[in-house]
């Protein structure tokens, strides 16, 4: 500004002025455009999340105690083979926790669809399971009785288990793969919407 006259300095110094303010003024139209996506980002996923909610089938009338969780203090691959209908492989590198649940269904009740961040080997203690695929279009029950057990592959696997018995259902789960640091049951259990391939 040394070669300007005083008019001269005074018009680059009120332009200067002028586009500082008009700066200004941009800043705080991108701020309230900006908190204004967040506050509309914020609602989309509220809605989302009560939509999704509105539509999972949680469980009805059962009752779980958790008896112990651990993790294994060696690092620990799991693989179970299981043979019958084909056969099924599944591997779990690394596990991390491992939870044990007692779970008790009363006659009617059932654990609404569902899956497992990983593989779970359930013990039927008393009472009769009817277990149901939610990849089966059939929609075809397996029966599990007492003394019987088996492993379901958890990994995004969606079932249901329900007691279409007059007696209490007791079963024990033991859960591979548990989300570490995570509270129960969402650390074992993922609540999912029916697939559809069942009537109920």
């Amino acid at each position: 500004m040394k070669n300007l006259n005083s008019n001269n300095r005074l018009r680059v110094l009120s332009r200067s002025v002028g586009f500082s303010r008009a700066l200004r003024g941009a800043k705080k139209i991108a701020a309230v455009v900006t908190r204004r996506q967040l506050a509309l980002a914020a609602i989309v996923a509220a809605v989302s999340t009560v939509a999704v909610a509105a539509v999972l089938t949680p469980p009805s009338m059962v009752s779980g105690v958790i008896l112990a969780r651990a993790s294994f203090s060696d690092p620990t691959d799991i693989k179970f083979k299981i043979k019958g209908q084909g056969q099924e492989v599944i591997n779990l590198n690394n596990a991390g926790d491992t939870v044990m649940q007692k779970i008790v269904i009363a006659p009617g009740g059932h654990t609404g669809w569902h899956s497992h961040p990983g593989p779970v080997v359930v013990l039927i203690a008393s009472g009769e399971m009817s277990f149901y695929d939610g990849e089966d279009p059939t929609c075809t029950v397996r029966i599990y009785s007492a003394g019987q057990a088996f492993v379901d592959s958890g990994q995004g696997h969606v079932h249901i288990a329900r007691n279409e018995g007059s007696v209490p259902l007791e079963l024990y789960a033991t859960y591979f793969d548990v989300t570490p640091g995570v509270p129960a049951p969402a650390a074992f259990r993922i609540d999912v919407p029916s697939p559809g391939n069942c009537s109920f």
